[in-house]
């Protein structure tokens, strides 16, 4: 099992993600354990798409943290 970083980001409407290893793996979702649910199934689709191609699948390496700043 790997475990990808996924960015959530509110939308107008929703939700999108997008994980920063696996450039083009998108997803969207009305709410976010849709789009949570959504991207888990879109980077399962994503690998397997890439096995198929025979192409290499990216290692998981993306970090993130938070920093504080007055604003």
């Amino acid at each position: 099992m790997k475990r990808y970083l996924v960015v959530v980001e509110r939308t107008a409407t929703g939700y999108s993600a997008y994980s920063p290893d696996l450039p083009g793996c998108i997803s969207t979702g009305a709410t976010r354990p849709a789009v949570e649910a959504n991207m888990r199934d879109a980077i399962e689709f994503h690998i397997e798409g890439l096995r198929l191609e025979q192409l290499p699948v990216p290692e998981p390496s993306s970090e993130s943290t938070y920093v504080d700043v007055a604003a």
